[in-house]
């Protein structure tokens, strides 16, 4: 299959030899879990348990609500201790609304989960999109979005191409990896579930050529599917992008703004492929991830399966602890994971990694002016140009900067990795984003608002007026009652 190449990418030192040989562990369920009820792109769960009531094991403990949403279930059986905010795994630190749950150390199932389905392919894709909703599936590589919202909107858009991305280019993250390594058979079996929810022609598991053992696995498994192909691609940062890897694959680019759906082509994550097919086959919900634990910090680097909800403490201390104080602390990878300083919030969905770094593996040097030297424009895989977005970023000029192309912007840092003056430009970019949407609501709350304002003055108005109409009609009414009044009388006196 010819392989095409996109603008940019950069070539990090990718540290994954720490933890791609060692099998995945499984670690044993912490006392307390605490699990945000929003952990996903879209809305967040409404729970549906009281304080103090007892569960079980995949029990769900808040429901989605609204379009894009997905629920939230026990990773164990236990005991609802508390449902309230608590610090959020988010670099911001603000507090999200939290359900805490105690373990009974028995890890008892609830009964609906116990009968598995033999032929899923017997389903109706609109009923695999709907268990995959309740399951609370999202988006595995870390992008949280509810897939089953995916799933129905590419039944809607007929996909003819369903890609896997087996990419993982950050640095230090093997988590899918060694999940295609040790569980290929039950990837495949996810892939081929996924095929038959959107209809589509062909699957393309795309993994990258620092992952041979993955690719020997993968290959094995699908040699006897003709609908799937194992195709090997560069390593290249950020191979993992949706984006770059349909462009890489298929040589076809998706609109500025717009969904993989749109040019018929659907992008999942392995570990995404991998919880469909726990759902479908055993009605078993997203109630664990496998993380990778690594970093120069940290004393014995692995993948782990943890349960969702566990404190992240919890996690480095199944790792043999630190080794030495970190500099830096990630959650996911060093060129798009969040720095975090709380070694008590949990692991959520979205959590592919916990990287603790010292201060040997961090070039920290202050920024200095930009020369010009067009480094961040070779290297930006999306054809932006970083400098001049920048550059009008730091006069406040966001608009300019949203029409460089700041919204096409996939934050993936490259520009920032090849800078030799050390400036942080995603940093601009990632405040940009947020700092235009904030205009953008307030702007549009705005407009709703005179909406509202000129709405009302037309409603009253118009009841002014109908009360004018009103007054006129009555005022009729009496002079004509009294004509008539007069009338009479003068006809008694005649008569």
């Amino acid at each position: 299959m010819k392989l095409f190449r996109f603008h940019g990418g950069v070539h990090p030192n990718d540290h994954k030899r720490l933890t791609a040989s060692k099998p995945i562990s499984l670690l044993p369920i912490p006392q307390r879990l605490y699990l945000p009820l929003q952990q996903h792109i879209g809305a967040p769960a409404e729970p549906v348990v009281n304080i103090g009531e007892t569960v079980l094991k995949g029990q769900l403990l808040a429901h989605s609500q609204g379009h894009i949403s997905a629920p939230v279930h026990a990773p164990t059986s236990g005991t609802i201790l508390d449902i309230g905010p608590l610090t959020a795994p988010h670099p911001s630190g603000l507090p999200i609304r939290t359900v805490t749950l105690e373990s009974d150390g028995t890890d008892q199932w609830t009964p609906a989960l116990e009968e598995a389905i033999r032929d899923p392919l017997i389903l109706d894709p609109e009923e695999i999109s709907n268990r995959v909703g309740t399951a609370g599936i999202v988006g595995m590589g870390g992008a949280t979005f509810p897939s089953a919202v995916k799933l129905k909107l590419s039944l809607k858009r007929k996909i003819h191409t369903l890609i896997i991305n087996g990419g993982e280019c950050e640095p230090y993250l093997t988590c899918d990896d060694r999940l295609m390594q040790e569980r290929p058979a039950q990837i495949a079996d996810g892939i081929r579930i996924i095929l038959h929810a959107v209809q589509a022609e062909r699957a393309i598991i795309a993994i990258e050529n620092n992952k041979p053992a993955a690719i020997v696995a993968m290959k094995a498994t699908c040699a006897h599917l003709a609908d799937t192909q194992v195709i090997v691609v560069p390593a290249q940062y950020p191979m993992g992008s949706e984006k770059h890897l349909i462009q890489t694959l298929l040589g076809q680019e998706v609109p500025a703004g717009g969904l993989g759906a749109d040019i018929g082509v659907l992008v999942h994550n392995v570990g995404t492929a991998y919880a469909v097919h726990r759902t479908i086959r055993y009605h078993i919900p997203l109630i664990s991830r496998i993380v990778t634990v690594s970093g120069d910090a940290i004393r014995n680097p692995q993948n782990v399966e943890v349960p969702i909800g566990t404190p992240l403490s919890d996690v480095i201390q199944h790792c043999g602890g630190f080794k030495t104080t970190p500099a830096r602390l990630l959650m996911g990878g060093p060129m798009m994971g969040n720095m975090i300083n709380n070694l008590n919030i949990p692991v959520v969905k979205g959590t592919s990694g916990i990287v603790a770094l010292t201060s040997q593996a961090l070039t920290q040097q202050l920024p200095k002016p930009c020369i010009r030297c067009g480094r961040c424009v070779d290297s930006c895989p999306c054809g932006l140009v970083p400098l001049e977005m920048a550059a009008h970023i730091r006069k406040d000029n966001l608009e300019k900067a949203a029409e460089l192309g700041l919204v096409d912007c996939v934050a993936c840092g490259c520009c920032s990795y090849s800078c030799p003056a050390h400036i942080p430009l995603v940093q601009y970019f990632n405040y940009a984003k947020g700092a235009l949407f904030n205009r953008q609501q307030t702007k549009h709350r705005s407009e709703e608002t005179r909406k509202l304002i000129e709405q009302r003055k037309s409603r009253l108005a118009k009841e002014e007026e109908a009360k004018k109409l009103a007054a006129l009609k009555r005022k009729a009414e009496k002079d004509a009652q009294k004509k008539s009044l007069k009338s009479q009388a003068d006809e008694e006196v005649t008569s």
